[in-house]
Formats: C-alpha cells, structure tokens, sequence
C-alpha cells in the first residue's frame, strides 16, 4: 500500500529508541478520535432520504389505517353491545299487531331493558325500497314489526335466552336477536384488514432496514482505502461506524420527516372523504390525539432502525477487513 503524504515516515526509525519515540510523537495528532476525522462526513446516499421518506409516509398510511378501523370496531361494538332487536314475523297484519302489543308490553315490565322504540311502518317502508323499489305494499311484501331494545348491559347469550323465554308464551313469532350479531362478518372483515396493516408495516420496517444496509455497504466499499489508513493511525471500528451511524441518523431523520408529512396529508384526505359519507359507523373510525401521537413516533422508529442497521452492518464488514 502507497504511503500517505501526511504519514511522517511509514515504519519507524529502527536502532534509537529516541528516535522510535520521536516518531510516535509525530504520529500521535493522528490517533484515535483525530484519526476518525479523516472520514468524509457525507450522508449514505443522495436518494437515501426519499425512499425512507417513501418507507415512512406508506408506514404512517397503513398505521393510521389500523388505528381507525380499531376505533371504529370499537364504537360500534360500545354502541351495539346493549342492543337487541325483536322481529314479529307473521304475515297476518291483525295477528302481527297483537303479538307486537303483548311483547312492548312485556319488555316495558323487564328490569333488564333500560329502552325501547317499536319501528314505525314508514321507516320500514323506506329501509327496503332501495332493493324493492319505491311503492311496494305491505300486503304484497309482509313486513316484520321492528322493536329497538336497549339493555342495563350487554346482549350475551344468557340475556337472549331469557328474553326469549319470556316472549316465547305471549309472541310466539317473536325472533330476538343481538344487534352485534348482525355485524360480526364486518368486524372479522375489520380484523383481517388490521392484521394486514400490521403486516404491511413489518415489512416496511425490513424494507427500510434493508435499503440502509445497502447504502452503508456502499459507503464502506466506496471509503475502504481511506478506512484501511484510518486503522493503520489508531481509529477504532466504533469510531468509524459512529460516522456512519450519523450519517444513517441524518438521512433517516430528513426522510422521517418528509414521509410524516406526506402520510398525514393523506390521512386527512382520506378522512374528508369517508366523512362525506355520513355513515354513523365510518365516523366512529376516526384518529384521536392519542393515535397522532402513535403516528408522530413512526419516523422516531425509522430513525432507530436505520442507526441500529447502519451500526451492525458496518461493524461487521470492518471485522472481515484486513
């Protein structure tokens, strides 16, 4: 290997230990800490900061996501943990109004039911025309009587049965049945999307590991020569993979920032738009301070792992060095 111009000699004066000593000292500046300074304190790579930017703002996406389908399943599972629905299913009208009349009556007599609201024909009415049409007459579609039960606490399988047990005698055509029960393939379809979400962050997280890594092996083949100098003048591998660790931190922290921005944009989008909808169920999926603050710590974990990626890679090529 060529002698640096800035090395006092390349090996030691032999045959005086004065001399030895002289030539330490020469050399001494250039140790440890001095040493590591020789290392040209540039960032990983020019695009390094856009794709962590990219990996962060499609991270916050799929987190904010998650975070809002999990309020949203459990608003509407607080919202309909009390409520019962009781169908009057006969197709006579007399018969139908009879049987609704005995069991209002009954249900209003149950310590259990904290409220009830019977229907109204016209609400019915209105419920099914968007399939039947407009127009359509009871006496060709017989319609069910409706009645909205609310319960002191939550509609489990036991409160059912006795319910049940105690409509059974008086409405013999009476269904009662859970108003959570109707949305279970909803709520199963909001867990898997969840599930998917956390899915997709853990693999933006080993995306982003990757890329770092990537990067930083390329910084170390692209600084090997001045790297071998650097240990020949005393700088320990920490040393030197402290520079890269800054360097990892710099581009992380730029990226971070710029993907955090991006992904809120996006967020907020998205949330006038399922807002429009006025859905009472799509309004309870929004995000409260605490899950914005969930997401602010997205690019602080990006951050990390490219500090803790940037540091492991380089130490372990520095190993395998001569």
């Amino acid at each position: 290997m060529t002698r640096p111009s800035f090395l006092p000699n390349a090996n030691p004066p032999a045959g005086s230990s004065v001399a030895a000593r002289a030539w330490e000292r020469g050399l001494a500046p250039f140790r440890g800490r001095a040493a590591s300074q020789m290392l040209p304190r540039t960032r990983l790579g020019g695009p390094m900061p856009w794709v962590i930017a990219i990996m962060v703002a499609l991270t916050v996406l799929a987190a904010g996501g998650a975070l809002a389908m999990a309020n949203l399943a459990a608003q509407a599972r607080s919202d309909l943990a009390g409520g019962v629905t009781v169908q009057i299913v006969e197709a006579d009208p007399a018969l139908r109004d009879a049987q609704t009349r005995r069991a209002l009556a009954a249900l209003e007599d149950m310590e259990i039911v904290q409220g009830m609201r019977r229907v109204p024909d016209a609400e019915l009415q209105a419920l099914i025309e968007p399939w039947l049409g407009g127009g359509v007459r009871s006496e060709a579609v017989p319609l069910p009587a409706l009645i909205d039960v609310d319960l002191n606490g939550a509609a489990d399988a036991g409160t059912l049965d006795d319910l049940r047990a105690a409509l059974g005698p008086i409405a013999p055509d009476a269904r009662v049945d859970a108003q959570a029960q109707w949305l279970g393939p909803v709520f199963d379809a909001i867990s898997a999307l969840r599930w998917l979400a956390l899915g997709l962050i853990v693999l933006l997280a080993f995306t982003s590991a990757a890329a770092v890594w990537l990067a930083a092996r390329n910084a170390l083949n692209a600084n090997r020569g001045t790297i071998e100098v650097v240990h020949l003048l005393g700088g320990t591998d920490g040393q030197i993979a402290r520079i890269f660790q800054r360097s990892a931190i710099i581009d992380a922290a730029i990226g971070g920032a710029v993907g955090l921005v991006l992904g809120a944009i996006a967020l907020k989008v998205l949330g006038a738009q399922f807002a429009a909808l006025e859905s009472g169920m799509v309004a309870g999926g929004g995000l409260d301070p605490v899950d914005w603050l969930l997401l602010a710590l997205v690019p602080v974990a990006g951050a990390a792992i490219a500090l803790l990626t940037a540091r492991m890679t380089v130490l372990a090529s520095l190993g395998k060095m001569p």
